[in-house]
């Protein structure tokens, strides 16, 4: 799982949003992000996009997790509180693994462990081995 978390090194989007990957396990993953200025709306809460990249990003890494590249084909999120400091964690698990489609599960909770958003997402699963 080291490789994996290596090889997600390079995604310079999460990078940029300041988004750091906690653990990683076959079809999970962990990532977090510390909420800073840069990351609020005009309403001075977290911005939904930065939510979003998130956990996109642990949806990303746990889909991907098996070493072949898996594309995101659906994602739906809902925001259930707004924060506007501490640190978000995201946590993705796997719900369903087939050949060529699997779906995850990603909650995202803030530093008080309440529920700030659900994510929920499905990849289609290539053939192709990821470069690691």
């Amino acid at each position: 799982m080291d490789r994996i978390k290596q090889f997600f090194k390079k995604d310079r989007f999460a990078a940029h949003n300041d988004i750091t990957l906690l653990e990683v396990r076959s079809g999970y993953a962990k990532a977090e992000l510390i909420i800073s200025d840069k990351h609020l709306n005009g309403v001075d809460i977290t911005h939904g996009g930065a939510i979003f990249t998130l956990a996109d990003l642990a949806f990303a890494v746990a889909s991907n997790s098996h070493g072949s590249v898996a594309v995101g084909v659906s994602a739906t999120i809902s925001f259930l509180k707004a924060t506007n400091r501490g640190t978000l964690t995201a946590e993705a698990r796997e719900v369903a693994l087939n050949p060529k489609l699997a779906t995850y599960s990603v909650e995202v909770r803030d530093s008080d462990n309440d529920l700030v958003a659900v994510f929920q997402g499905t990849v289609y699963r290539k053939k192709q081995a990821l470069a690691l």
